[in-house]
């Protein structure tokens, strides 16, 4: 394509950004990829030690930050967004609230949002195909070195907050992201401007303390990256504070105001299963591998495996009241588990039997 040709460049925008959204996304733009200001920051971030144990974020040196060492001849990123907070799920307060409950981020509850961008990008990049012509491109779901919220900002499709999630004024931070690296020479959109002001709610809301300053997050104190990353033990000083989070946490976006203006996802794929929007914690951790693997097939959750899956339990049992079933539960799995989930176990017993009998709740 001609980059000249002005109309024809605006005239194919608009009728990409119309397909995309007959494909389910609900936001769609068009970024410039020079990031020479989110460079530094996400090297000062590297450098800080706060990837934790996530080798993999900087194990590509700077194609993360440069897309087009990542895919040479690229000259624009098309980005997407699709809401995916379930209208069905349950009240997310509530089960936070309720610790004989396990709570599960919400963008987990249903299908693998890896597999649905994915492919939805790929139906997006052969109709743009079909108008133009073959092209260079790869698509990408936070599946590859991609600094994806910077790229997302660049194409309009929202700021980044003071907790480092995107966020768009008229649809909150619920939703996932996707990109398009091509070698169309495509019009950007301008950057969406930040709104956060003087509000700083997420803060205080991160039951760990994760958000260490404006805009800088430190993984290793993240219960995201505790429940999810992080392969071996959790660390004790965090473990209360993990409350009945079993995987992934929400707090900071929960505590944000513009996602009053979040929309409920439409897409049928992002619904909950198997009751994992409000779930007892002793029913999950009764599951056996085979169960897990079955329950979580299609779904975000199986990446963490079957031992962290019970760790992260053990841990949520250990801060549920005392009760007689949650004790017998513990034992019972103590004695066939893992090094690793027995650790767990074994906190979680001593956290029980240390509670006073006034703060027992029926066994």
């Amino acid at each position: 394509m001609n980059s000249d040709n002005a109309p024809d460049r605006t005239a194919l925008a608009a009728d990409l950004k119309r397909w995309s959204a007959q494909l389910g996304f609900t936001g769609t733009g068009i970024a410039r990829i020079d990031l020479p200001a989110d460079e530094a920051h996400f090297l000062d971030w590297l450098r800080r030690g706060f990837a934790g144990e996530m080798s993999y974020m900087s194990r590509h040196g700077t194609k993360r930050t440069r897309p087009q060492e990542l895919v040479p001849g690229t000259v624009s990123c098309i980005g997407v967004r699709i809401d995916y907070w379930p209208r069905a799920a349950a009240d997310a307060h509530a089960t936070l609230a309720d610790p004989a409950l396990a709570y599960i981020s919400r963008y987990a509850l249903g299908r693998d949002y890896h597999k649905v961008v994915r492919a939805r990008l790929q139906a997006l990049c052969t109709r743009l195909a079909a108008a133009v012509g073959p092209f260079g491109y790869r698509v990408f779901a936070d599946s590859a070195p991609v600094l994806e919220k910077a790229l997302a900002r660049n194409a309009g499709l929202g700021w980044i907050g003071k907790h480092t999630n995107l966020i768009d004024r008229h649809a909150g931070s619920y939703f996932f992201l996707g990109e398009i690296y091509c070698d169309l020479d495509l019009p950007a959109d301008g950057a969406a401007s930040a709104h956060c002001g003087t509000c700083s709610a997420c803060l205080p809301a991160c039951p760990t303390g994760a958000i260490v300053a404006p805009y800088r997050l430190d993984a290793r104190r993240c219960i995201s990256y505790l429940t999810i990353e992080l392969a071996g033990p959790i660390p004790v000083e965090f473990r209360r504070a993990i409350g009945n989070r079993i995987y992934g946490c929400d707090d900071c976006q929960l505590a944000c105001p513009w996602n009053k203006f979040a929309r409920p996802t439409r897409e049928p794929a992002f619904a909950p299963r198997h009751g994992l929007d409000r779930a007892a914690l002793l029913d999950l951790f009764s599951w056996s591998e085979r169960t897990f693997l079955s329950n979580t097939e299609g779904s975000a959750i199986r990446r963490i495996g079957y031992q962290r899956w019970l760790r992260n339990i053990a841990v949520a049992l250990g801060n549920a009241p005392r009760a007689d079933s949650v004790i017998a539960a513990l034992r019972t799995r103590a004695a066939d588990a893992s090094d690793l989930v027995r650790e767990h176990i074994l906190w979680a017993l001593a956290e029980q039997e240390s509670k006073a009998p006034d703060q027992a709740a029926a066994g």
